[in-house]
């Protein structure tokens, strides 16, 4: 069913524009994005020279996904070093850009422990800035390897929960090469499965309000070769309904400890179907997603994002695409108030497994995840 409606991507090509890189012009050095705001319409870089530049890329979205935050904060405070910049007033700033997802934090402290350490040790500010570069250049050569990692596991995973091939996968929001220092999360799980010749169809949700899947999913499903159908977000039930659906494979912004997911607003409804309809619902996660110090999914903080994004709908390339109210085109009555949460929270029994660079969880318990994190830290003291 529904093939006839597939898309196989005739471009091949890989994304050619990095999401994230740091350059040193003569004018002094900046953190080039890749702004998502503007996909597929138009590949525009965004050049940020300070951290306040940065914050706004993070909250339009200009760059976004949980493990790429980790790694923007981390040069972001690099950035603030470099130029001579308050870095503790940077780093305090960056860190609550986005409040959920919890690799923003962590990239941020790790790059700002580089700088303040240095700076005791040495009292070169010069020293301390490099120091915090070397820390985020680090995060992100981490944060590749732990993509191909996790891809691998996942398509392990897969193959033994779906022996034969043939793998019919649906997928939320976006969580490719756009959010990653590597190929991603959940969506290079599905690359791996391609270029195996094991995926027969990547089903796409658009992800309303802001069209992540629409816009950038599918943008590197084409550019991937990869055989996929967009559909809106409220078919989904008809595709588990026909039996269309062999796994869901999704992302995550923050991991209790409890094994709750957060992730973009949406996934917790595919988690229910998917119960229903004895599928399995598979977390994709770097291990610094995981966050012991929150216990639970009602801990978790979920971001408010303004009415405007539900109540207009704007194109990619408009100039009200990066955040700015009225820039879109009304689809609801002057004056409607919109209920926008970024993110919902899928409490631990809905996931079949948890797939991290480090092992995989299931099923998803705290003290599995406790477990996993406590090894991953032994190893890296080791």
């Amino acid at each position: 069913m529904a093939d006839q409606y597939a898309h196989s991507g005739e471009d091949s090509r890989p994304t050619e524009v990095p999401a994230i890189r740091w350059d040193e012009p003569p004018e002094g050095p900046v953190l080039v994005l890749l702004d998502q705001t503007r996909l597929p319409a138009e590949e525009v870089e965004l050049v940020c020279t300070d951290a306040s530049a940065l914050v706004e890329a993070i909250r339009s979205l200009a760059v976004r996904g949980a493990p790429l935050l980790g790694i923007a904060g981390a040069y972001g405070v690099a950035l603030a070093a470099a130029r001579g910049f308050d870095v503790d007033a940077a780093a305090e700033s960056l860190a609550g850009a986005r409040p959920t997802a919890v690799n923003l934090a962590l990239g941020v402290r790790r790059a700002q422990g580089a700088y303040r350490g240095e700076l005791t040790r040495s009292g070169s500010v010069q020293a301390a800035a490099g120091a915090a570069l070397a820390a985020a250049r680090e995060l992100h050569a981490e944060d590749a390897e732990a993509s191909a990692r996790m891809a691998g596991r996942g398509l392990a995973l897969l193959d033994e929960l779906l022996p034969g091939g043939g793998h019919r996968v649906l997928t939320h929001c976006n969580t490719g090469a756009l959010v990653s220092g590597g190929e991603g999360t959940a969506f290079a799980v599905a690359l791996a499965a391609h270029r195996a010749g094991r995926l027969r169809r990547l089903w796409v949700d658009e992800t309303r309000p802001l069209l992540q899947g629409a816009r950038l999913t599918a943008y590197e499903a084409a550019r991937s070769g990869m055989a996929y159908t967009l559909l809106a977000d409220n078919a989904a039930g008809s595709l588990f309904a026909a039996g269309e659906v062999d796994a869901v494979l999704i992302g995550a912004d923050r991991i209790a400890a409890d094994g709750s997911v957060a992730n973009k607003v949406g996934s917790y409804p595919l988690a229910v179907l998917a119960r229903y309809h004895h599928v399995p619902f598979i977390v994709v996660a770097p291990l610094t997603t995981v966050d012991l110090a929150t216990p639970d999914g009602a801990s978790v903080e979920v971001e408010q994002r303004p009415g405007f994004e539900v109540t207009e709908i704007a194109a990619p390339s408009a100039a009200g695409a990066a955040g700015e109210a009225g820039g879109g085109v009304p689809v609801a009555p002057l004056g409607t108030q919109a209920y926008n949460p970024a993110f919902d929270v899928t409490p631990p029994e809905l996931v079949t497994a948890i797939v991290t660079e480090e092992g995989t969880v299931s099923p998803v318990t705290a003290e599995a995840l406790a477990e996993l994190c406590g090894g991953s830290r032994r190893m890296s003291r080791s």
